[in-house]
C-alpha cells in the first residue's frame, strides 16, 4: 500500500492516510487501500480496535479534484434505476461504476468487529468529515477544522452522511452544515457533538490509545463485536422488537462463552480472562440483508 499505512501496537491499529503532500486529499485508489487495510486490521485477532489518522499537517482534505472530471469513477453506462441499483448492487461492475467510493469505506467500518477510532490532526472537509461519521469516536487535535462542502462544489453528500450527520448532531444543525459547507474548528465541533473531545495535536494519538484502552482491554472480544454491531444495526430499526430478538441470539452466544467467565470471576473477585474470539460474521444474530 502507499496511500494508506498500517501499523500494530499493543493490540491496536493504526490506519495513517498517507499522502501529506496533498493534504491526505482522497482518491479512489486510497478507497481501495483503506477498505484493504481496515479488513486486514479486522481479521487479526492480536488487534483490539483501530485507529485513522492522516499524515501531516491534515486530516482528509477531502475528494482530490485534480485528477479529472471523473473523480468519483462513475460509469457513464451505468444508468440504473433506483430498484436496479439496490438488486444488483453487490455485482462488480455496478460497484465500481454505480456507487460513490465514500460510502463503500462506510459500509466497511459497520462490518468492522473492533471499535473504530478517528483521531482527527488538521483539515478533515468533505469525505475528510464524512468518513468519520459511522465510527465509534471522533477525537480532534485544537488544529482540526471539520466542514461538509459539497453545496459549495455543486454536489451532494456521500458516505451516508445524510444517514449519520443527523443523528449525530440533529437535523437542524446537520441540515445547516451540509447547506452551507460551513468549516468549523474544533472547539465548534465539540459544542455541536460532531467530536467527542479536543486535545492538543501531540496529545492527540495518545488519547486515542488510551481510549482504545480502556473500550477495549479486559473485555471480551466476543462481546465488544456483536455488542457494536447490535448498536449500529439498531439505528434503523423500524421496531424495538427487532433489538429484543438480535440481544436476546447475542445474548445467548455470549452468555455460554466468555459470560460464564466474567460471572466465575466477578464472584471469585479477580480479574476474567476472556477467550472467545469474535464471531467471523454475525449471521446467527441477524437476519440476512434484503
Amino acid at each position: 500500500m502507499s496511500t494508506v499505512l498500517l501499523t500494530r501496537d499493543d493490540g491496536v491499529a493504526t490506519l495513517t492516510l498517507n499522502r501529506p503532500d496533498k493534504l491526505n486529499a482522497f482518491t479512489l485508489e486510497m478507497g481501495r487501500e483503506f477498505v484493504d487495510a481496515l479488513r486486514e486490521a479486522d481479521r487479526d485477532d492480536t488487534v483490539r480496535a483501530i485507529i485513522v489518522t492522516g499524515a501531516g499537517r491534515a486530516f482528509c482534505a477531502g475528494m482530490e479534484l485534480s485528477e479529472g472530471d471523473n473523480v468519483f469513477g462513475f460509469d457513464p453506462r451505468m444508468d440504473l434505476t433506483p430498484a436496479e441499483l439496490r438488486d444488483r448492487w453487490t455485482e462488480p461492475e455496478v460497484s465500481d461504476g454505480a456507487r460513490e467510493p465514500g460510502g463503500k469505506l462506510t459500509l466497511a467500518i459497520l462490518e468492522c468487529r473492533k471499535p473504530v477510532i478517528a483521531a482527527i490532526n488538521g483539515a478533515g472537509v468533505g469525505i475528510g468529515s464524512t468518513m468519520t461519521l459511522p465510527m465509534d469516536a471522533r477525537l480532534a487535535s485544537t488544529q482540526a477544522r471539520m466542514g461538509f462542502v459539497f453545496a459549495r462544489l455543486g454536489i451532494t453528500p456521500e458516505a451516508c452522511s445524510t444517514w449519520f450527520l443527523p443523528r449525530i448532531v440533529g437535523q437542524s444543525r446537520a441540515l445547516d452544515l451540509l447547506y452551507s459547507g460551513d468549516i468549523i474548528p474544533a472547539g465548534r465541533a465539540l459544542e455541536i457533538g460532531l467530536v467527542d473531545s479536543v486535545h492538543e495535536p501531540a496529545d492527540l494519538l495518545e488519547a486515542a490509545h488510551r481510549l482504545a484502552d480502556r473500550m477495549t482491554r479486559g473485555r471480551s472480544a466476543h462481546a465488544v463485536a456483536l455488542t457494536r454491531q447490535l448498536v449500529f444495526r439498531h439505528l434503523a430499526d423500524a421496531s424495538v422488537l427487532d433489538a429484543h430478538l438480535a440481544e436476546s441470539l447475542a445474548l445467548r452466544h455470549a452468555a455460554h462463552g466468555d459470560g460464564r467467565e466474567g460471572g466465575l470471576a466477578f464472584l471469585g473477585k479477580r480479574e476474567p480472562h476472556f477467550t472467545q474470539p469474535a464471531p467471523e460474521g454475525f449471521g446467527h444474530v441477524f437476519p440476512p440483508a434484503g
